[in-house]
């Protein structure tokens, strides 16, 4: 059973807990996906000074991995600025789309949710995602 829009942002927004550690901010961003197995996984960013931090996607993404599993039917990341504060939806990072896309080639049809009402594809949002062919 593929998610709803709005099931799969709640899912993601139910994870979502700012915390504030020094200047930098872990869990503002969470990301629920579904594969096509039907299992929802889900992950926060952990935002780092030395740059070794990660997305919500690759956090989920991470979890989904772990249960052995690739494809990815629907995938959203939310914001929150801080507790109480209104949950935005935003579009994966483009080091996230070619992440997703790398786990699985079908991942290019991946369904990006957009908004409530709003979706768009990997394929359409990661443009040129093929490699060239050589050159003779």
């Amino acid at each position: 059973m593929v998610q709803s829009n709005d099931s799969l942002i709640e899912a993601a927004a139910a994870v979502l807990h700012p915390h504030l550690v020094g200047d930098r901010v872990f869990g503002d961003v969470a990301s629920a996906l579904v594969t096509d197995a039907g299992n929802v996984y889900v992950g926060v960013c952990i935002d780092t000074a030395s740059g070794t931090g990660f997305c919500a996607e690759h956090a989920a993404i991470a979890a989904m991995v772990t249960a052995r599993e690739y494809k990815i039917v629907k995938i959203v990341a939310v914001w929150q600025g801080a507790a109480g504060d209104p949950v935005h939806v935003v579009p994966p990072c483009g080091r996230c789309r070619e992440f997703i896309r790398q786990i699985d080639p079908s991942n290019l049809d991946t369904e990006v949710v957009l908004g409530r009402d709003r979706t768009s594809t990997v394929r359409d949002l990661l443009p040129a995602a093929d490699w060239s062919a050589p050159l003779d």
